[in-house]
This record gives structure tokens, sequence and C-alpha cells, in this order.
């Protein structure tokens, strides 16, 4: 089927560069936005992970070897 939609210059010249970046087409974009709008949402969320801050006396960069790594993080 085809149908015609309008799309604002600068949303379109977006587009255009997105499809030519990943080499796709934009048709191929539009499609693919369509089908995740209308696709069902599942309820499962997605798992929240957390890193392990490890505190430092100096603020900044912090050098870190794989030993002290494993002396500051108890691994399971």
């Amino acid at each position: 089927m085809h149908t015609t939609i309008g799309i604002p210059d600068a949303l379109y010249r977006e587009l255009k560069s997105k499809a030519a970046g990943e080499k796709r087409s934009v048709k191929e974009i539009i499609l693919r936005g369509v089908e995740l709008e209308l696709r069902p949402r599942s309820k499962k969320r997605a798992r929240r992970v957390t890193f392990p801050l490890i505190p430092s006396k100096k603020p900044g960069a912090l050098t870190l070897t794989m030993p002290k790594i494993y002396e500051l993080i108890s691994f399971p």
C-alpha cells in the first residue's frame, strides 16, 4: 500500500542523513519506526544494573590494577 505523509523539511533532512549514515533507506527507517509504535510493548522491564562505586581520596582519575580491583570489590 502507498500513502503520502507530510514531514517537515528539517526533520526529513535529519532522517535522510541518518539513513545515509546507516546505509539504509528512508523507507526502512520509517517502517521500523511504525513497527515499533504498533508492536505491543512487553510488560517485562529491563533489569537495572548497578555498578560498584570505588571511593577515592582524590577526585578525578583513579588508576586501578586487576589485583586492586579484586581487593576492593567482592566477586561472587
